[in-house]
């Protein structure tokens, strides 16, 4: 009995101590429910999205949303990940969390600041606020005492400041990412104390000076994102330390000088970007260290040259671009071991020479089977073609624009599904419109202009290529008339025919062409996989060559200028009401503006110079708001210049000159007010008017001498009456 009165003593202590400790347990999982109920309160909206947060259940708190629980009961995680939150941090009672792990506050519209109490979520794992861009202030100093922190991701949020040397404090960090949070400032050399970091974003910031030579002690590193500051100076060496790196993208920087060879000594590296900075020389060989790269974009730099060991090893190279640099080079030397695997070549701007093809024949492009673009515009390659660009069965863009090529246009009995821009602009190719160009069917942009080909626009091209938006077939020698097939296109937004022989007149039925009949808003990416390429198409806009980005869809115009077109500017053309630019320059087009030109709401440039156009300048120019380019010069247009406000701000008088019989602002003012229409309405009124006078005139006339030829009549015949009554009287008396 003894023993089993001091088992029940024991049992008796345990449950004591169990409910002793359950005690405060339970009290602090209810301050965590208090705090997150008092926060909510602090909240605009939040009753919809944190319905379940209430005090009345706060029994089952692991069960509100949002929230996860460790085996205890007290909340190890907030993940409020698009909740929809409207407010502030201020409200927030971070001490009430010490078991917190995760929080997570992204894409919600939080404002104020982040507080300083934040510090207190000692046990804090992971520490996630992005997009919130109404938040402000600095980072506060106390996230940088967080131990235990492995992830801080503060990202596209409104704060200011500097990166602290308390970054070095951080020890257990295998994620940073502190994009898009205006930072300036230098990066702290003692972020090279985060030797577990994995991951080191911080992209979109103003940070300056150099990257600190530290960055070599990260080891583990494996992503290194830059991108988009005003980092100056050279790459440190001691990045060829980190024999982890896959991934370094650091471009749109100042980053300057040479780039030594062996910096690149991962053989896990599958991504380099350093475009848009300054560096020069030659480009190292052996970047392809581990065969592993699959990315290398190194456009808009200096670079001089390409050693032919650049690429050696490269299995795997999917996009190769070195755009606008000073690389001096034959081609094949560039790329002659690059692998069949490539998608992307992107050399235009530089000083490549050679052909596309050998002596022997061989095309360049053979077995490249998974090119889909290809961009060697602007350089010194010469030579012709092959077919083999029209089997290419991945081929989207082809730019061979701005070299010296020359002969005829291959023709192919094929042209692959894929195929979508071509641009041979600027070249020596001759002969008749391409007829290989018929079974491409799916093309999107087409630019032949600026070279040597004759005959006449086929009328075929609507019906073979019904989903062009782009045609140019500027500065060739294209003679005979327009085809009115050409008018069957429904997709078509910029049409340039400028600078041939084409002859007769404008085509008047544009009802078919719905892609210039109305604003163009869509944006539309060209070449969605290609990271940082920009796609563009080179058009004369506003007197100038203007740079058309292939990303942005919203262009619209007609030139016809430089030809031999002659009659009537038709109709037909102020009812496409999405036209931003029109020309019909330099031609023998007679007769009136049409009325309707007003229509044109959106027009900027209207180039309607060296033409015989008559008559008066129509009053419904003052409804073009938007126009900031014209030319009517040298026409023989007459009567006053119409007025309106932004017709007032065309202050150059060389756009109406030549053009003797008009006058108004910003030439001379006009003699009186009326216009032609006017003078020839008031002489006619005149002349009626003395019509008028001489009718009255000679009614007068005539009146008046009846009058009085009555008058004289009745006296004539009075005297006689009266003679013959006297001589009756006469009578009567004998």
């Amino acid at each position: 009995m003894k023993h089993l009165h001091h088992v029940g003593l024991f049992l008796f202590s345990c449950s004591c101590l169990l409910l002793c400790d359950a005690v405060p347990v339970r009290g602090n999982i209810q301050r965590e429910a208090e705090a997150l109920v008092n926060w909510k309160a602090s909240l605009a909206g939040a009753n919809k999205s944190l319905r379940s947060w209430s005090l009345a259940n706060s029994t089952s708190l692991c069960r509100w949303r949002y929230i996860s629980c460790n085996s205890a009961g007290h909340i190890k995680e907030l993940n409020l990940d698009g909740a929809s939150l409207n407010g502030t941090l201020d409200k927030f009672d971070f001490s009430a969390f010490p078991h917190l792990k995760k929080l997570i506050l992204f894409e919600n519209g939080l404002h104020g600041t982040i507080p300083a109490g934040i510090g207190n979520l000692t046990r804090l794992v992971q520490l996630d606020i992005g997009v919130n861009p109404y938040l402000r202030g600095i980072i506060p100093r106390s996230i940088f005492q967080l131990k235990h922190l492995v992830v801080l991701r503060l990202l596209d949020l409104g704060l200011d400041g500097t990166l602290p040397e308390a970054i070095g404090n951080l020890t257990t960090l295998e994620e940073l990412r502190l994009s898009f949070v205006n930072l300036t400032g230098s990066i702290p050399q003692t972020i090279g104390m985060l030797v577990k970091l994995q991951v080191l974003s911080l992209i979109g910031n103003n940070l300056t000076g150099s990257i600190p030579m530290e960055i070599g002690n990260m080891t583990e590193l494996q992503t290194i994102y830059l991108r988009h500051n005003n980092l100056e100076g050279q790459l440190p060496g001691t990045i060829s330390h980190l024999v982890k790196l896959q991934d370094i993208i650091l471009s749109e920087n100042q980053l300057v000088g040479h780039i030594f060879p062996g910096i690149w000594n991962s053989s896990l590296l599958q991504t380099v970007n350093i475009a848009n900075n300054n560096f020069s020389g030659m480009f190292p060989p052996s970047i392809c260290v581990g065969g592993a790269l699959t990315w290398i974009i190194a456009g808009y730099n200096g670079f001089t040259g390409l050693h032919h060991q650049t690429f050696q090893n490269c299995t795997t190279l999917q996009i190769v671009d070195f755009t606008e640099n000073n690389i001096v080079a034959e081609l094949r030397d560039c790329l002659s071991e690059h692998p069949g695997e490539l998608t992307t070549m992107a050399f235009s701007q530089n000083q490549l020479h050679g052909t596309l093809l050998t002596d022997q024949g061989e095309d360049f492009f053979r077995n490249r089977t998974y090119l889909r673009l290809i961009d060697l515009s602007n350089n010194a390659l010469h030579g012709g073609l092959s077919n083999c660009f029209w089997n290419l069965p991945d081929l989207e863009f082809m730019d061979l624009s701005s070299n010296s090529f020359s002969s005829v246009v291959p023709f192919s009995r094929t042209c692959q599904d894929n195929l979508k821009y071509i641009i041979l602009a600027n070249n020596h190719f001759r002969g008749t419109f391409p007829l290989g160009l018929k079974k491409c069917k799916n093309l999107t942009a087409l630019d032949l202009g600026g070279n040597n080909f004759c005959g006449a626009i086929p009328s075929w091209l609507s019906m073979s290529l019904p989903k062009l938006n782009f045609l140019r077939l500027s500065s060739n020698i294209f003679d005979g008339i327009i085809p009115h097939q050409i008018l069957q296109f429904r997709q078509l937004q910029v049409l340039d025919l400028s600078k041939n022989k084409l002859t007769g007149p404008v085509p008047d039925d544009f009802t078919n062409f719905t892609g210039m009949a109305q604003e163009q808003r869509n944006i539309e990416s060209i070449y969605p996989d290609q990271n940082d390429y920009r796609v563009q198409i080179h058009i004369v806009w506003k007197n100038v060559d203007y740079v058309y980005h292939l990303m942005i869809a919203a262009m619209a115009g007609i030139d016809l200028s430089g030809n031999s077109l002659s009659q009537e500017i038709p109709d037909g053309l102020t009812t496409l009401l999405g036209l931003r630019y029109l020309n019909l320059s330099g031609n023998y087009l007679s007769g009136r503006i049409p009325k309707g030109i007003g229509n044109l709401v959106l027009l900027e440039s209207l180039d309607l110079s060296r033409n015989q156009l008559s008559g008066e300048i129509p009053p419904s120019f003052v409804s073009l708001k938007s126009m900031s380019t014209l030319n009517l010069s040298t026409n023989e247009l007459s009567g006053r210049i119409p007025m309106g406000n932004q017709l007032q701000t065309l202050v150059d008088p060389s756009i109406y000159s030549n053009n003797p019989g008009l006058c108004g602002f910003p030439l001379n003012d006009c003699m009186n007010s009326s216009t032609p229409d006017q003078n020839e309405t008031g002489h006619a009124e005149d002349r009626e008017a003395l019509w008028l006078y001489c009718f009255v005139a000679a009614g007068f006339i005539f009146g008046f001498w009846l009058y009085w030829g009555m008058i004289l009549f009745r006296s004539e015949v009075t005297k006689k009456i009266y003679s013959c009554m006297l001589f009756f009287q006469a009578k009567s008396n004998v």
